[in-house]
């Protein structure tokens, strides 16, 4: 099984994403972005799709199943937000990914300072793209809100749903 998390910044996805992987003992394919940029002060659009290209690799090398704790509909937001612009890679990727399940990580949690974060004031308009596009894509996901006891609650009864189907 692949299963994806989504979302703006600071919503919860590493968490979530950390605690899926330990519990069904499935690979986590960490967000490279942050192995990346945690030594560049500036980036730009080509270091995005070099960003792209190193999780599409991380993500061959995890096989079949594993838990994503980011995925290209992040790349594609970032994108088009921060460069008004999309690269032809980031485009294909976003397209061609496949997952079993996304899950989308709301805002509605406190925002965590961290040296890689640019967007605290924005979460929800960027939550609403995010859902805009997995919509858009009919990709199969369900959104995660409340405490962490609650996400997880989700997270299990959905992929309990997707094992049994």
């Amino acid at each position: 099984m692949k299963i994806a998390f989504t979302g703006p910044e600071s919503c919860g996805k590493s968490t979530m994403a950390s605690w899926c992987s330990e519990l069904y003992q499935l690979p986590l394919s960490d967000e490279y972005a942050r192995e990346y940029l945690k030594n560049k002060a500036n980036y730009d659009q080509k270091d995005l799709d070099t960003m792209t290209n190193n999780q599409l690799a991380d993500w061959q090398n995890k096989g079949s199943g594993f838990v994503a704790d980011t995925e290209m509909t992040v790349m594609k937001i970032w994108s088009e937000f921060r460069f008004q612009n999309l690269s032809p890679l980031i485009h294909m990727a976003y397209k061609n990914q496949q997952f079993d399940h996304y899950f989308l990580c709301a805002p509605d949690i406190p925002w965590e300072p961290d040296p890689l974060r640019e967007n605290p004031t924005n979460r929800q308009e960027l939550f609403e793209r995010y859902e805009m596009e997995l919509s858009y894509m009919k990709r199969p996901y369900s959104i995660l809100k409340g405490s962490l006891t609650e996400r997880q609650k989700l997270v299990e009864f959905v992929l309990l749903h997707i094992v049994n189907s």
